[in-house]
């Protein structure tokens, strides 16, 4: 039977090379194929780049077909939620009213068939995120602050107000940067309870968070981190910094440029 589903996946990725349109997709598909069996599996993805879904698909196929899938942990899901009591042969509206999946900030058009390909193999899919309702407390904690070196803390202030389009009060962004580190320690957390001997744990998540110099793998364990690959989902050209942010960088055809805050300064005013 094992043999039989490991025919299946192999045709499923050859179809999807072929169907791929230019731009050397055969060559991104097949850097899935070369990541080394690890206990953990850090994916750090570009959440607009539909090839990153793709990759994220595919690595979960090759670990399902070899029976190595753990579970499933999501940024897109808080912490708490899960489908742990969802039958295998559940429907997309079952599983998104236990993940209380949030359409509006997760497409479940780019998500959906990730989180379905685990739970048709009768693999959990968990919720990673630091909850919503603990955010407020999380922001007025200035004991965050000393959770991460001072480097860190400084970078990650800086990236909220980037990100943030510099529309971000100045008072708001310490309380912002700690909701960050919070969540990189709650995913960090989901994962160390995830483990299992001779299988592997999927994190997927935002490049951020899962970068080895800044993200989840500064909030896990000495013990936990020999056992962690992270893989960073890049669109475009490689940069210089790619070898001390993860293991292994998966590169994919950029993404066309949009300006995100054009779209938020119109949509504040």
């Amino acid at each position: 039977m094992k043999k039989i589903v490991n025919v299946l996946i192999f045709k499923f990725l050859t179809l999807l090379f072929f169907l791929s349109p230019a731009w050397g997709q055969a060559d991104w598909h097949s850097q899935v194929l070369t990541l080394p069996a690890s206990h953990v599996v850090l994916l750090g993805e570009q959440h607009d780049a539909s090839e990153h879904q793709t990759l994220a698909k595919l690595n979960l196929a090759l670990l399902v077909s070899s029976q190595r899938l753990a579970a499933l942990a999501l940024e897109m899901v808080d912490e708490g939620f899960s489908t742990r009591d969802i039958s295998p042969q559940a429907d997309e509206a079952m599983v998104r009213h236990a993940l209380k999946w949030n359409d509006l900030g997760w497409p479940w058009q780019r998500y959906g068939s990730i989180v379905m390909l685990a739970v048709r193999a009768g693999v959990p899919v968990v919720g990673a995120n630091l909850p919503r309702s603990e955010m407020s407390e999380v922001m007025k904690d200035a004991r965050w602050d000393s959770t991460v070196p001072g480097a860190v803390l400084k970078e990650t202030r800086e990236s909220m107000i980037t990100s943030h389009c510099g529309l971000l009060p100045e008072a708001q962004v310490p309380g912002m940067a700690r909701i960050q580190i919070a969540r990189n320690e709650r995913m960090a957390q989901t994962v160390n309870r995830l483990i299992q001997r001779d299988k592997t744990v999927v994190l997927l998540a935002g490049a951020e968070h899962v970068k080895k110099d800044r993200g989840v793998p500064l909030m896990m364990s000495a013990d936990a981190l020999t056992q962690v690959l992270v893989v960073w989902m890049h669109a475009g050209p490689i940069g210089s910094e790619d070898s001390t942010v993860a293991d292994t960088v998966w590169q994919t055809p950029p993404v066309p440029f949009k300006d995100y805050c054009a779209d938020l300064k119109r949509s504040l005013k």
